[in-house]
């Protein structure tokens, strides 16, 4: 999810430079071993100017990658780092790091003419929420280049070589029937591929002001947010200016623009009762995964009881993670947490409770 956003991000700084004729260095997280801030395929693009956009790490590693970067911008060719992060008297790139796992990164050079060629269907497919590949060859000295795959075959780029291509793809539609990142190592040299995915949509049912702090953070994080409200006064760019799109309709009104598929997750938070129940009553009838519902815990059971309703486990009410909040920034954060919880398929317990890698299986 978060991965979506920052591709997109990404994407558009690498078209602009392109069209200055600018080249950019772009560094890929290809593999992590035991604890690591990032997932494989987090991105950290380096401008000529030194400006950096996106991260590899919680900002120990972006310095390095950073200097490496505008070393491969000097010489056109790409790098591959590992970082042990394992002790901080572990020394890499001069770096005491102490994380407490290993980072591997490639960084490659990408041309105008890789932007155009690359990028530019690379945003037609963010802008049109189809999901692709991306691969790449994990190898020191080579020429930027980029395979971009998508579900029914080859959408851009590639590899210069027949049997990379070939070994790409056969990676390419793996991750993408799996959903997860794949690091080809079993022939030399290794092609790393990231699948990305278009977003989780949350539906927010209720334009009052406190809405607008949930709307800014969900989408802040990664989320496509869509907000429906039946009055049009609070349905505005200048309100939820973070909003995917924005709904003017009541529970009962259908509309094809409403998202209720497995992969939206709902928020009712109308502020009156009728208007909440509706939309309770409309949601359990679609095939959204979560219901969120704000208020207090017997006006929920009273919505639910006056359904007659027997599907409760989508229903979380009150919606939101206990963590003592008070006000509208504080509940959103408490929803968001919530959400980001179920769509991980986390029990949202404290961290220094897990025994596993943080961003392990």
């Amino acid at each position: 999810m978060k991965h979506w956003q920052e591709m997109g991000h990404i994407v558009d700084r690498v078209l602009h430079l392109g069209r200055q004729g600018q080249s950019a260095a772009l560094a890929i997280v290809t593999h992590i071993f035991g604890s690591a801030y990032r997932r494989p395929g987090a991105k950290l693009l380096i401008e000529p100017s030194g400006g950096v956009l996106g991260g590899v790490s919680g900002g120990c590693l972006e310095e390095d990658v950073r200097q490496v970067g505008l070393a491969v911008l000097g010489s056109g060719r790409a790098r591959v780092l590992s970082y042990d992060t394992s002790s901080d008297e572990t020394t890499v790139f001069g770096l005491g790091l102490g994380c407490g796992g290993r980072v591997d990164v490639l960084v490659l050079p990408v041309t105008p003419t890789l932007a155009e060629g690359v990028f530019g269907p690379v945003k037609d497919s963010l802008q049109q929420d189809e999901g692709f590949a991306l691969s790449a060859v994990v190898e020191d000295g080579r020429e930027g280049s980029l395979l971009v795959v998508g579900p029914h075959g080859k959408i851009a780029g590639g590899l210069g070589d027949p049997g990379l291509e070939a070994r790409a793809s056969a990676a390419a539609q793996a991750a993408l029937e799996t959903k997860k990142a794949i690091r080809d190592s079993a022939a030399s040299p290794p092609i790393f591929t990231e699948v990305l995915l278009p977003p989780p949509k949350v539906l927010v049912c209720g334009g009052g002001d406190d809405a607008r702090p949930l709307v800014e953070l969900a989408a802040s994080v990664g989320f496509a947010v869509y907000v429906a409200d039946h009055r049009s006064g609070l349905l505005t760019q200048e309100r939820f200016p973070a909003a995917r799109k924005l709904l003017k309709l009541r529970a009962q009104h259908p509309s094809s623009e409403l998202p209720a598929d497995r992969s939206t997750y709902a928020v009712v938070k109308t502020h009156a009762y009728e208007h909440d129940r509706a939309w309770v009553e409309r949601l359990l009838g679609s095939d959204v995964p979560y219901i969120g519902v704000l208020g207090p815990k017997v006006r929920v059971q009273k919505i639910l009881a006056a359904l007659g309703a027997q599907d409760r486990e989508r229903v979380f009410g009150p919606v939101g993670l206990d963590l003592g909040a008070d006000g509208p920034e504080q509940v959103a954060l408490s929803v968001v947490s919530e959400i980001l919880a179920v769509t991980s398929r986390r029990n949202a317990g404290h961290l220094r409770d897990r025994e596993a890698a943080l961003h392990a299986d």
